[in-house]
């Protein structure tokens, strides 16, 4: 935990918060050993959300392309 705040420029307990709130979420997985928590990344549910996104891609691309070509026109 201590790293992660120091390479974010973090405190550690804004580091721990956001940590905790990305292990409910089931993307972060938090392992004590000894006196120290080691986390890692679970990449399955950012695939399944990668899955997700991906799905609206298509709509976005084309809405914003409207909106740069009504931009142009201004």
């Amino acid at each position: 935990m201590g790293e992660i705040a120091n390479r974010l420029g973090l405190s550690q307990p804004q580091a721990s918060k956001h940590l905790r709130a990305l292990s409910a979420a089931g993307f972060v997985e938090v392992q004590a050993i000894a006196n120290r928590r080691i986390c890692r990344l679970r990449p399955q549910p950012l695939l399944e959300l990668e899955a997700w996104l991906e799905s609206f891609r298509h709509s976005w691309d084309e809405k914003l392309d409207r909106l740069g070509n009504y931009m142009q026109e201004l």
